[in-house]
């Protein structure tokens, strides 16, 4: 049985329109925080230390500014133009901070089509109470092939306490 969380299927060049969108959605847990913060090196004491968290300016934990980023990744590689993608140039603006279990939601918006295969995308981040904590512009290089595929599973990783 293959349901369609388990495909992945792309959006070609040919098929995108402008003004197509797409989302993503995805809730802060403390594992993926502390697991982003060893991927990444960034140890931060603002996303790791609840202590000295209450003494910053957002007096608790927060996440990493590019965990939303990566979100951003994530939909353009999944999602909208999906598998095949190739990521060129991405800006961000950090609005707000994504706090331990906010559920982001990353709109893609087809801005444009451009030559040779590039399409410039909006890239809006809103926290579930629909505020936006990033927003921004990806340009891709789209897909000229039609791939469905099944979604690579990732094996469960828990954070020993």
């Amino acid at each position: 049985m293959n349901d369609t969380l388990d495909t992945l299927e792309n959006i070609t060049y040919d098929e995108l329109n402008e003004g197509d969108t797409a989302t993503f959605t995805r809730t802060l847990s403390e594992d993926e925080l502390i697991l982003f913060a060893a991927v990444s090196g960034d140890v931060n004491p603002v996303h790791l230390d609840s202590e000295f968290a209450a003494g910053s300016m957002f007096k608790e934990r927060i996440a990493h500014g590019m965990w939303s980023g990566s979100l951003i990744s994530a939909a353009l590689a999944t999602v909208m133009p999906g598998p095949g993608t190739i990521y060129l140039e991405q800006t961000l603006s950090f609005k707000r901070p994504v706090k331990l279990e906010d559920t982001v939601t990353v709109t893609l918006t087809v801005l444009r089509k451009e030559p040779k295969n590039r399409v410039v995308i909006q890239c809006d981040v809103r926290n579930q109470n629909n505020r936006q904590v990033v927003a921004g512009e990806a340009t891709v290089i789209a897909p000229t092939e039609k791939v469905s595929l099944n979604k690579p599973q990732l094996p469960e990783i828990k954070i020993e306490e």
